[in-house]
């Protein structure tokens, strides 16, 4: 998919996952995905976008795939870039602290958590061929394991 088209796909996707609480937002029961919204790295406005995820103690868990995409998705290096999120579950709106997780952390993480709950994922990675990217977005609020 081209660019542009990417963009306005992912426009459509907010807004239909602002209008409908995000009660539409995977097509599948067992995919769970939230919208994020962090500061452009570059311009400073904000920047929104729905990714999937797992709920963990600590947080909402996302990893940048980018669908196998030989570089890191935007997204990612954005909230890589933010000190502070804003995300929507459902109705739920909470404001979080990126932690991207690195080494044995990180790697523990993919194995542990998002390949045993989602080993989907591993044929983006493969097709990818980098290490993907893993973040835990700590809830400010103390809310923890969601989705």
């Amino acid at each position: 998919m081209s660019r542009r088209r990417t963009r306005v796909a992912n426009r459509i996707g907010v807004w239909l996952y602002r209008r409908l609480d995000g009660r539409l937002s995977s097509g599948r029961k067992d995919v769970t995905v939230l919208l994020i919204t962090v500061p452009g790295r570059r311009t400073g406005l904000p920047r929104s976008t729905c990714v999937r995820f797992l709920g963990t103690p600590c947080g909402p868990v996302v990893w940048g795939t980018g669908s196998g995409a030989a570089h890191d998705p935007d997204w990612f290096r954005n909230l890589r870039a933010a000190e502070l999120a804003d995300v929507q579950i459902r109705r739920d709106r909470l404001r979080v602290r990126p932690r991207e997780l690195t080494g044995a952390d990180r790697d523990a993480m993919w194995t542990d958590t998002i390949l045993e709950r989602a080993p989907e994922v591993a044929r983006y990675a493969r097709k990818a061929g980098r290490p993907i990217p893993v973040a835990v977005l700590e809830p400010l609020d103390g809310l923890g394991d969601r989705g």
